[in-house]
Protein backbone atom coordinates (compact mmCIF):
# COMPACT_ATOMS: atom_id res chain seq x y z
CA UNK A 1 0.00 0.00 0.00
CA UNK A 2 1.60 3.70 -1.27
CA UNK A 3 2.08 6.17 1.94
CA UNK A 4 0.32 8.80 1.70
CA UNK A 5 1.94 11.98 1.30
CA UNK A 6 3.09 14.16 3.90
CA UNK A 7 1.95 17.93 3.87
CA UNK A 8 4.77 18.77 6.31
CA UNK A 9 4.07 22.71 5.72
CA UNK A 10 0.28 21.96 6.37
CA UNK A 11 1.27 20.20 9.71
CA UNK A 12 3.23 23.03 10.86
CA UNK A 13 1.01 25.69 10.31
CA UNK A 14 -1.86 23.79 11.92
CA UNK A 15 0.47 22.92 15.01
CA UNK A 16 1.88 26.51 15.56
CA UNK A 17 -1.99 27.95 14.63
CA UNK A 18 -3.29 25.68 17.70
CA UNK A 19 0.17 27.30 20.13
CA UNK A 20 -1.58 30.64 19.15
CA UNK A 21 -4.95 29.75 19.66
CA UNK A 22 -4.45 28.02 22.85
CA UNK A 23 -6.84 25.33 21.67
CA UNK A 24 -8.09 22.55 19.20
CA UNK A 25 -11.64 24.26 18.96
CA UNK A 26 -9.98 27.95 18.58
CA UNK A 27 -7.61 26.70 15.98
CA UNK A 28 -10.04 24.56 14.24
CA UNK A 29 -12.56 27.92 13.38
CA UNK A 30 -9.63 29.83 12.51
CA UNK A 31 -8.41 27.06 9.81
CA UNK A 32 -12.28 26.15 9.11
CA UNK A 33 -11.34 22.69 10.20
CA UNK A 34 -12.96 20.38 12.62
CA UNK A 35 -11.81 20.32 16.32
CA UNK A 36 -11.56 16.22 15.63
CA UNK A 37 -9.31 17.08 12.41
CA UNK A 38 -7.34 19.09 14.06
CA UNK A 39 -6.58 16.86 17.02
CA UNK A 40 -5.88 13.77 14.72
CA UNK A 41 -3.59 15.96 12.96
CA UNK A 42 -1.26 16.88 15.60
CA UNK A 43 -1.38 13.64 16.80
CA UNK A 44 0.03 12.07 13.29
CA UNK A 45 2.40 14.96 13.37
CA UNK A 46 3.67 13.37 17.28
CA UNK A 47 3.30 10.09 15.98
CA UNK A 48 5.48 10.85 12.86
CA UNK A 49 8.38 12.92 15.15
CA UNK A 50 8.06 10.31 18.35
CA UNK A 51 7.89 13.31 20.17
CA UNK A 52 5.01 14.64 22.47
CA UNK A 53 4.52 18.38 21.46
CA UNK A 54 1.35 19.40 23.59
CA UNK A 55 0.47 18.00 27.06
CA UNK A 56 -3.22 17.02 27.67
CA UNK A 57 -3.09 16.66 31.22
CA UNK A 58 -4.70 19.91 32.32
CA UNK A 59 -7.94 21.82 30.50
CA UNK A 60 -5.26 24.16 29.01
CA UNK A 61 -2.59 23.64 26.43
CA UNK A 62 0.46 23.08 27.66
CA UNK A 63 3.58 22.89 25.46
CA UNK A 64 6.87 20.07 26.32
CA UNK A 65 10.23 21.06 26.01
CA UNK A 66 10.09 19.40 22.63
CA UNK A 67 6.73 21.60 21.49
CA UNK A 68 8.43 24.57 22.26
CA UNK A 69 11.64 23.99 20.01
CA UNK A 70 9.39 23.08 17.45
CA UNK A 71 7.11 25.65 17.61
CA UNK A 72 10.23 28.41 17.18
CA UNK A 73 11.07 26.34 14.85
CA UNK A 74 7.89 26.45 12.83
CA UNK A 75 7.49 29.90 13.00
CA UNK A 76 10.55 30.76 11.42
CA UNK A 77 10.07 28.03 8.52
CA UNK A 78 6.71 29.76 7.71
CA UNK A 79 8.07 33.36 8.24
CA UNK A 80 10.20 32.22 5.38
CA UNK A 81 8.02 30.82 3.35
CA UNK A 82 5.78 33.44 3.24
CA UNK A 83 8.63 35.84 2.33
CA UNK A 84 9.94 33.50 -0.74
CA UNK A 85 6.34 33.79 -1.48
CA UNK A 86 6.10 37.29 -1.65
CA UNK A 87 9.71 37.55 -3.47
CA UNK A 88 8.87 35.32 -6.15
CA UNK A 89 5.45 36.44 -6.39
CA UNK A 90 6.53 40.39 -7.11
CA UNK A 91 9.82 39.72 -8.38
CA UNK A 92 11.35 41.93 -5.46
CA UNK A 93 14.50 42.08 -4.69
CA UNK A 94 16.31 40.17 -1.53
CA UNK A 95 14.96 41.63 1.80
CA UNK A 96 14.64 40.73 5.58
CA UNK A 97 16.53 39.85 8.27
CA UNK A 98 19.76 37.75 8.02
CA UNK A 99 21.51 36.09 10.77
CA UNK A 100 24.95 35.12 10.41
CA UNK A 101 27.28 33.56 12.82
CA UNK A 102 30.98 33.35 11.81
CA UNK A 103 34.39 32.75 13.55
CA UNK A 104 36.06 35.65 14.57
CA UNK A 105 38.90 36.08 12.63
CA UNK A 106 36.81 36.15 9.46
CA UNK A 107 34.32 37.81 11.15
CA UNK A 108 36.75 41.11 11.83
CA UNK A 109 39.33 40.47 9.28
CA UNK A 110 36.94 39.53 6.06
CA UNK A 111 33.55 39.90 6.50
CA UNK A 112 33.42 43.20 8.44
CA UNK A 113 35.26 44.87 6.09
CA UNK A 114 33.17 43.48 3.01
CA UNK A 115 29.33 43.99 4.80
CA UNK A 116 29.15 47.52 4.16
CA UNK A 117 29.34 46.55 0.13
CA UNK A 118 26.81 43.93 0.87
CA UNK A 119 24.18 46.01 2.42
CA UNK A 120 24.63 48.97 -0.48
CA UNK A 121 24.21 46.18 -2.99
CA UNK A 122 20.84 44.85 -0.67
CA UNK A 123 19.24 47.92 0.74
CA UNK A 124 16.27 46.07 2.18
CA UNK A 125 18.62 43.64 3.77
CA UNK A 126 19.15 44.55 7.16
CA UNK A 127 22.38 41.63 8.96
CA UNK A 128 22.37 40.54 12.22
CA UNK A 129 26.15 39.78 13.11
CA UNK A 130 27.39 37.25 15.97
CA UNK A 131 31.40 36.16 16.37
CA UNK A 132 32.30 33.18 18.10
CA UNK A 133 34.94 30.69 18.13
CA UNK A 134 32.21 27.78 19.17
CA UNK A 135 30.55 25.36 16.78
CA UNK A 136 26.77 26.67 17.19
CA UNK A 137 23.64 25.21 16.72
CA UNK A 138 22.12 26.95 13.49
CA UNK A 139 18.50 25.88 14.86
CA UNK A 140 18.60 26.84 17.97
CA UNK A 141 20.56 29.83 17.48
CA UNK A 142 18.04 31.14 14.72
CA UNK A 143 21.32 31.49 12.16
CA UNK A 144 20.72 31.53 8.54
CA UNK A 145 24.10 31.41 7.93
CA UNK A 146 27.49 30.66 9.41
CA UNK A 147 31.02 30.71 8.67
CA UNK A 148 33.08 27.81 9.79
CA UNK A 149 36.81 26.99 9.78
CA UNK A 150 38.66 23.44 9.43
CA UNK A 151 37.14 20.14 8.28
CA UNK A 152 32.98 19.97 8.96
CA UNK A 153 31.74 16.66 10.51
CA UNK A 154 28.53 15.05 9.33
CA UNK A 155 25.78 16.90 9.85
CA UNK A 156 22.41 17.90 7.67
CA UNK A 157 23.81 21.22 7.07
CA UNK A 158 24.85 22.13 3.70
CA UNK A 159 28.27 24.25 2.94
CA UNK A 160 29.71 26.08 0.43
CA UNK A 161 33.58 26.35 0.35
CA UNK A 162 35.15 29.91 1.03
CA UNK A 163 38.42 29.42 0.36
CA UNK A 164 41.57 27.80 2.18
CA UNK A 165 44.74 29.17 3.75
CA UNK A 166 47.98 27.23 5.03
CA UNK A 167 48.54 26.80 8.44
CA UNK A 168 52.01 28.60 9.76
CA UNK A 169 53.44 28.60 13.60
CA UNK A 170 54.61 32.11 14.16
CA UNK A 171 55.88 34.51 17.27
CA UNK A 172 56.76 37.70 18.07
CA UNK A 173 60.48 39.44 17.27
CA UNK A 174 60.33 40.10 21.61
CA UNK A 175 59.30 36.47 22.47
CA UNK A 176 62.19 34.92 20.12
CA UNK A 177 64.44 38.13 21.89
CA UNK A 178 64.04 36.34 25.02
CA UNK A 179 63.44 32.65 24.18
CA UNK A 180 65.55 32.13 21.15
CA UNK A 181 64.21 30.46 17.56
CA UNK A 182 63.30 26.98 17.54
CA UNK A 183 65.30 25.41 14.64
CA UNK A 184 63.24 21.71 14.99
CA UNK A 185 60.16 20.99 16.28
CA UNK A 186 61.95 19.14 19.29
CA UNK A 187 62.86 22.44 20.09
CA UNK A 188 59.13 23.87 20.52
CA UNK A 189 59.72 21.39 24.06
CA UNK A 190 61.26 24.44 25.69
CA UNK A 191 58.99 27.06 24.39
CA UNK A 192 55.71 28.50 25.60
CA UNK A 193 52.93 27.11 22.86
CA UNK A 194 49.67 28.78 22.98
CA UNK A 195 46.44 26.28 22.63
CA UNK A 196 42.50 26.63 22.19
CA UNK A 197 39.95 26.00 24.79
CA UNK A 198 37.89 24.40 22.35
CA UNK A 199 38.34 20.75 20.87
CA UNK A 200 40.43 20.90 17.23
CA UNK A 201 40.38 18.29 14.70
CA UNK A 202 44.07 17.77 15.31
CA UNK A 203 45.13 17.33 19.04
CA UNK A 204 48.81 19.23 18.31
CA UNK A 205 50.83 21.10 15.84
CA UNK A 206 51.66 18.34 13.08
CA UNK A 207 55.12 18.39 11.14
CA UNK A 208 57.12 16.29 9.09
CA UNK A 209 61.11 15.81 9.87
CA UNK A 210 63.37 15.87 7.55
CA UNK A 211 63.11 12.66 6.54
CA UNK A 212 59.69 12.90 5.80
CA UNK A 213 58.37 11.42 8.57
CA UNK A 214 54.84 13.12 10.44
CA UNK A 215 55.38 13.70 13.87
CA UNK A 216 52.59 15.97 15.83
CA UNK A 217 53.86 18.36 18.85
CA UNK A 218 51.71 18.90 21.61
CA UNK A 219 50.07 22.97 23.05
CA UNK A 220 51.32 21.91 26.15
CA UNK A 221 51.75 26.34 27.77
CA UNK A 222 50.37 28.36 29.97
CA UNK A 223 48.31 29.75 28.03
CA UNK A 224 44.72 28.78 26.37
CA UNK A 225 42.56 31.27 24.67
CA UNK A 226 38.64 31.15 23.35
CA UNK A 227 39.13 32.40 19.71
CA UNK A 228 41.88 32.68 16.68
CA UNK A 229 41.99 36.24 17.04
CA UNK A 230 42.63 36.35 20.77
CA UNK A 231 45.43 33.64 19.76
CA UNK A 232 46.99 36.22 17.41
CA UNK A 233 46.77 38.94 19.97
CA UNK A 234 48.61 36.92 22.66
CA UNK A 235 51.60 35.98 19.95
CA UNK A 236 51.60 39.28 19.07
CA UNK A 237 52.37 40.97 22.55
CA UNK A 238 54.83 37.96 23.16
CA UNK A 239 53.14 35.27 25.50
CA UNK A 240 54.40 32.46 23.32
CA UNK A 241 54.30 30.62 19.97
CA UNK A 242 51.03 29.97 18.15
CA UNK A 243 49.59 28.45 15.22
CA UNK A 244 47.21 30.28 12.52
CA UNK A 245 45.89 30.02 9.45
CA UNK A 246 48.57 32.23 7.23
CA UNK A 247 45.51 34.17 5.71
CA UNK A 248 44.65 35.68 9.69
CA UNK A 249 48.88 37.20 10.28
CA UNK A 250 49.89 37.96 6.56
CA UNK A 251 50.34 41.46 7.02
CA UNK A 252 51.86 40.79 10.89
CA UNK A 253 54.64 38.69 8.86
CA UNK A 254 54.29 41.07 6.10
CA UNK A 255 55.64 44.05 8.93
CA UNK A 256 57.71 41.78 10.83
CA UNK A 257 55.08 41.43 13.84
CA UNK A 258 54.89 38.53 13.64
CA UNK A 259 57.81 35.67 12.29
CA UNK A 260 57.06 32.67 10.51
CA UNK A 261 59.09 29.00 12.30
CA UNK A 262 59.78 26.21 11.28
CA UNK A 263 58.66 26.27 7.89
CA UNK A 264 60.85 24.02 6.09
CA UNK A 265 59.40 21.20 8.56
CA UNK A 266 55.39 22.83 7.61
CA UNK A 267 53.64 19.74 6.40
CA UNK A 268 51.45 21.95 3.89
CA UNK A 269 48.41 21.47 5.66
CA UNK A 270 45.11 23.77 4.94
CA UNK A 271 42.63 24.91 6.67
CA UNK A 272 39.19 25.25 4.92
CA UNK A 273 36.38 27.82 5.44
CA UNK A 274 33.05 26.77 4.88
CA UNK A 275 29.58 29.05 4.92
CA UNK A 276 27.48 26.26 6.00
CA UNK A 277 23.11 26.74 6.48
CA UNK A 278 19.99 24.50 6.34
CA UNK A 279 18.04 24.39 3.17
CA UNK A 280 19.17 24.31 -0.54
CA UNK A 281 18.33 25.11 -3.90
CA UNK A 282 15.26 26.66 -4.83
CA UNK A 283 13.78 26.66 -1.01
CA UNK A 284 16.51 29.28 0.24
CA UNK A 285 15.34 32.37 1.45
CA UNK A 286 16.49 34.99 -1.14
CA UNK A 287 18.22 37.10 1.56
CA UNK A 288 20.48 33.69 2.02
CA UNK A 289 20.86 33.19 -1.41
CA UNK A 290 22.35 36.65 -2.43
CA UNK A 291 24.55 36.34 0.68
CA UNK A 292 26.21 32.81 -0.16
CA UNK A 293 26.66 34.15 -4.04
CA UNK A 294 28.18 37.66 -2.54
CA UNK A 295 30.79 35.81 0.03
CA UNK A 296 31.77 33.58 -2.97
CA UNK A 297 32.39 36.51 -5.13
CA UNK A 298 34.31 37.99 -2.77
CA UNK A 299 36.24 36.60 -0.23
CA UNK A 300 39.57 35.77 -1.08
CA UNK A 301 41.82 33.73 1.65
Amino acid sequence: MARPEINRSGEIEVFVRVVEAGSFSAAARALRMTPSAVSKLIARLEARLGARLISRSTRRLQLTPEGIAFHDSGVRILADMAAAERETAAGAAPRGLLRVNSYVPFGQHRLIPLLPRFLERYPEISVDLVLTDHVIDLMEERADVAIRAGPLGESRLVARKLGQSRTVVVAAPSYLERHGTPRTSADLDRHNRMGFRFSRHIDGWPFVDRAGLSTVVSTTGNALVGDGEAMRLMALAGAGIARLARWHVEQDIAAGRLVPLLEAFNPGDEELTHAVYVGQGKHLPARVRAFLDFLVETVRL
